[in-house]
């Protein structure tokens, strides 16, 4: 089993940044991946970015250029950072870990951007 937690959101104006945490506990051994999605109201959740066990990351095209992911193996920590925030990128912000058999989720994060 693993537990996800996430902190940081919150509101923020336009152009502003913030930086999601997501602390990980448990069989932490076994992750493969961690990512984060989001889902802004009456969307469907989307993919924002993911982290491999390699160190590799990806993004959605949304987000490139403007959010980071990173992460902290001596924290079991990884991190979102993003940076010139849009009210597109209002959301539910959720870190997923990934086993070979498992995917497991937080309880999610709200980010609203506005001014």
């Amino acid at each position: 089993q693993v537990q996800l937690v996430e902190s940081g959101g919150g509101l923020v104006q336009p152009g502003g940044s913030l930086r999601l945490s997501c602390a990980a506990s448990g069989s932490i051994f076994t992750l493969n991946t961690m990512a984060w999605f989001r889902q802004a109201p009456k969307k469907e959740r989307e993919y924002v970015a993911i982290i491999r066990s390699t160190g590799t990351t990806n993004y959605a095209d949304s987000v490139k250029g403007r959010f980071t992911i990173s992460r902290d193996n001596a924290k079991n920590t990884v991190y979102l950072q993003m940076n010139s925030l849009n009210p597109e990128d209002t959301a539910v912000y959720y870190c997923r870990a990934a086993t070979l058999t498992t995917i497991y989720w937080g309880q999610g994060t709200q980010v609203t951007v506005s001014s």
